[in-house]
């Protein structure tokens, strides 16, 4: 039997000089599902100890990284090696979006995938380029063309996991949390309350154009689908405006005690 291939790309950090950089990285590649890490001749080292609170939990990925002497030695496994730059390197390869290489590597079921990173300063060299089979590459300032290392990661990792099966697919955040819209009923005394505050105050003047004004204020008013928890607290707002200046309510559920006599 013929065993399956993953299509989880592996990661692989070309030279990369500072712990705390890998351990962003690890954990850029563990938010989109990403576990395996390689590091090519890591300047400090490794383990390194920074990398740890940098990765902030994805102790996964650190734990299973592995060390190689070279770039080739490092992706020798996978058939099909992408480099990641933002500069011209003088190598002619296909050159692709982190999208278009992310549907490529899902595509792919005969060889593993490999994504090159180069270090923080200056980037793949133009030796490591060579080995890749295409470049990826992403529309960027010319006057300010620098990402750092988790922020390529990133990129690449968001867009790999956006092709994941509807099985494999990461959680989505649900809008579960947000309450319903409020009633109609609670938003017409809202507004309710809105006029008999405005009235008070000679707000709908002219007359002849009080109904109009009253329709916009219902249209502004209507825009946000509150929910009731909005509706309460702008019904707050509405009787804290209401009340004379300096007169401080009760507290809830107690009512006003009466004021003293006066001599």
């Amino acid at each position: 039997m013929t065993r399956a291939v993953s299509s989880r790309p592996v990661i692989v950090l070309v030279r990369p000089q500072l712990g705390e950089n890998i351990g962003k990285a690890a954990r850029a590649m563990l938010n989109f599902g990403l576990t395996e890490m390689r590091l090519v001749t890591p300047r400090d080292g490794w383990p390194n100890p920074a990398a740890g609170p940098a990765a902030a939990g994805a102790d996964v990925v650190l734990e299973g990284a592995r060390v190689y002497a070279s770039v080739a030695e490092a992706v020798a496994d996978c058939a099909h090696v992408y480099a990641t730059t933002v500069r011209k390197r003088g190598v002619t390869k296909p050159v692709l979006t982190p999208e278009e290489a992310a549907r490529e590597i899902h595509s792919h079921n005969d060889a593993r995938s490999a994504i090159l990173f180069g270090p923080e300063r200056s980037g793949l060299e133009t030796e490591d380029v060579a080995l890749a089979r295409a470049i990826i590459t992403v529309p960027i300032n010319p006057e300010f063309a620098s990402l750092n290392l988790a922020q390529a990661v990133i990129l690449c990792a968001y867009e790999w996991s956006k092709g994941l099966a509807k099985g494999d697919a990461l959680a989505q955040p649900t809008l579960e949390d947000l309450l319903p819209p409020a009633p109609q009923e609670d938003l017409e005394g809202m507004i309710g309350h809105f006029e008999s505050l405005l009235e008070a105050r000679d707000y709908f003047f002219p007359p002849d154009r009080a109904e109009a004004t009253r329709l916009t204020l219902r249209g502004v008013l209507t825009k946000p689908a509150w929910n009731h928890l909005e509706v309460r607290t702008m019904r707050g707002v509405l009787s804290a405006l209401g009340r004379t200046p300096g007169v401080i309510p009760p507290p809830r559920g107690k009512k006003r005690a009466n004021p003293p006599e006066s001599d």
